[in-house]
């Protein structure tokens, strides 16, 4: 699997359609996040905005690389655990992301509650962010592997599915994203940065599950 994982990761360096996902995330954190700001809404936000990030990367991923070359790929270590490795890469691009981005909001964010009335200290605000941002990348990754190939293999069809899911995904009362996010904001309002674990550890069990189903499901649709 280390094989193929960087395989998969040097497609995805070389091919640089890494660029439109990351550059629109940067803008949309350049817009929204500004130095001076309370700490955990800015992680919110920050969480938040990596979740359509992720999923437009395991679309990267899973269609970029040439047919021909998949099928060898698939032949050589099996259509599974080809198509894992496609998934794995665009997570761990994701986590990376969502890491350096948590840390650099971090540092130039304001070390405050809402209206600047209670003290965070930084490093329990990055404590509590950074699951925060975990969760949204973990949920990104299992909406883009549910979207997009074998499950869905037009464009057409693929790319409107991804973007509902990643928005409902934020949105939905329940979800593992929308519990992390909102609860970064509700800790501003009294200045207690929460750890999300449960979020978290629903959004690795719900990303496991649609990643096996992926996978699963290549196996069976490959020749």
């Amino acid at each position: 699997m280390t094989a193929l994982l960087r395989y998969q990761a040097d497609l995805l360096v070389r091919s640089q359609r890494w660029l439109p996902p990351v550059i629109l995330y940067a803008v949309f954190l350049g817009i929204g996040v500004q130095s001076g700001q309370p700490v955990l809404d800015s992680l919110g936000y920050t969480a938040a905005g990596l979740l359509p990030v992720a999923a437009w990367l395991v679309r990267i991923c899973v269609t970029g690389e040439p047919d021909a070359a998949r099928a060898c790929t698939a032949a050589a270590r099996g259509p599974a655990r080809a198509h894992l490795a496609c998934l794995l890469t665009a997570l761990l691009a994701s986590v990376t992301l969502g890491v350096a981005a948590t840390v650099v909001v971090t540092l130039i964010s304001d070390p405050a509650s809402n209206g600047h009335r209670v003290h965070v200290a930084p490093l329990e605000a990055a404590a509590a962010g950074l699951p925060a941002t975990l969760t949204c990348a973990l949920l990104g990754a299992a909406v883009g592997a549910l979207t997009n190939r074998p499950l869905l293999r037009s464009t057409g069809r693929a790319v409107p599915a991804m973007l509902l899911g990643a928005l409902l995904a934020v949105a939905v009362s329940g979800s593992p994203a929308q519990a992390a996010v909102s609860g970064l904001v509700t800790g501003s309002q009294t200045g207690r940065a929460p750890l999300p674990l449960l979020p978290l550890a629903g959004a690795a069990l719900l990303t496991a599950a649609a990643f096996a189903l992926a996978g699963r499901l290549t196996s069976r649709r490959s020749p």
